[in-house]
């Protein structure tokens, strides 16, 4: 199994707050990675999953159960199914932090976002932190299995048992599984239902415009439904984070700015299930091949990124557009263009629009090479050396 860089924050973590929330979508690893730290700790684990009716039964009196385990740090899975739990776990570390016992009471694993949990969890202000777990991401690939498994990572993604299948085609088994289970189980628990095959229909339609800003109207229309029905589906697919809304910057300008959110699957194994691109010789031949690599790049950068920072797109009436903006607190705005070429050309809208931000810092992204002089200070780097650059930047 490949080393999850999130294991040294989440023992930290626990070490710091009462409760830690570990964040992700479903088979990322989340179970894995807290059990496997539980067997590091000097101190007892208790482990409940919530999709297994024994468990949830020993939470029929929740208080009296987890009372009786209050030695040990109790990891509770898919805590979303129960968020009437959040007000007696408040209780409980309050008690305990009374006793002096401040730190490492409950480590909570949620496949849904910070921010549908923390619908649930304002009891828990202050005694809680969140830390999310990406799939694979592109460092951690190189560094444990080499460069060489760019391509692998690329066209499987990198959900675990996905990027790790012995084989092309039990990973694309594996990711058709998947997402019927979303489609059929997970999507409904969190809003009304929508038939899973219009669903399907909606998700395979964001993959076909991977990189495009939202247009609920063309696929309401195509749908056959309102508007508002499919912002609240790209948000629940959002919250369950099997897409990125990346938010159009917002700054001062004297253009008239696109507004809307650019949507991208966030994991490239499952853009590519939905599209039907089976291996990489159909992707690279396919009209998404540079919609996908973008996804892929964005999702590379942000995984890394720290909360501090903010990231959005830029993109005007008049089609000048930076594909990535990232912003340090009160920094200047790092512009970064992502093309999968070697032998990149500046386009007249990316120095527009870096002029509108005053950015400094300017990058081309390739797949690898570099970094060498474009002109007008532009940088066209490698990805993998254009992370190591930015992460060298950040805390």
């Amino acid at each position: 199994m490949i080393p999850r860089r999130l294991d040294a924050r989440l023992r930290s973590a626990l070490g710091a707050f009462p409760v830690v929330a570990l964040l992700g979508p479903r088979q990322v690893g989340k179970t894995t990675l807290a059990l496997s730290l539980s067997e590091q700790l000097d101190r007892p684990c208790l482990y409940l999953d919530l999709e297994r009716d024994s468990d949830l039964s020993k939470l029929e009196h929740a208080e009296l159960y987890l009372s009786r385990h209050k030695d040990k740090l109790a990891i509770i899975d898919e805590v979303q199914r129960r968020p009437e739990l959040f007000p007696l776990l408040r209780s409980l570390v309050d008690e305990r932090i009374r006793s002096g016992e401040r730190a490492g009471h409950f480590l909570v694993l949620g496949s849904a976002s910070r921010e549908l949990l923390r619908q649930s969890s304002e009891s828990l202000a202050g005694r809680i932190t969140y830390l999310e777990l990406s799939p694979l991401s592109l460092d951690e690939i190189v560094a444990h299995e080499g460069a060489s498994k760019l391509d692998r990572l690329w066209l499987r993604g990198g959900l675990p048992p996905s990027f790790l299948a012995e084989t092309e085609e039990l990973s694309w088994q594996w990711r058709t599984s998947f997402l019927s289970t979303y489609l059929e189980r997970d999507i409904p628990q969190l809003g009304p239902r929508l038939p899973a095959e219009r669903t399907r229909r909606l998700w395979t339609m964001l993959a076909y415009g991977q990189g495009d800003p939202l247009n609920a109207a063309r696929l309401a229309s195509s749908l056959a439904v309102s508007g508002t029905t499919v912002r609240h589906y790209v948000d629940v697919l959002t919250d369950l984070y099997m897409v990125r809304q990346l938010p159009a910057w917002s700054g001062n300008s004297t253009k008239r700015l696109v507004k809307s959110p650019k949507l991208y699957v966030r994991d490239s194994g499952l853009l590519h299930r939905l599209a039907n691109i089976p291996d990489l010789e159909t992707l690279l031949g396919h009209p998404l091949c540079g919609g996908s690599w973008e996804g892929l790049a964005v999702e590379s950068i942000l995984a890394r990124m720290p909360d501090t920072w903010s990231a959005s797109y830029y993109r005007t009436g008049a089609q000048a557009e930076i594909d990535l903006v990232l912003e340090p607190p009160g920094g200047q705005s790092i512009a970064i263009e992502i093309k999968r070429t070697l032998s990149p050309k500046v386009s007249r809208g990316f120095l527009s629009g870096c002029e509108d931000l005053g950015a400094k810092e300017r990058y081309y992204a390739i797949p690898e090479g570099g970094p060498f002089p474009l002109g007008h200070d532009i940088e066209a780097c490698g990805l993998v050396a254009l992370l190591d650059q930015l992460v060298r930047r950040w805390p």
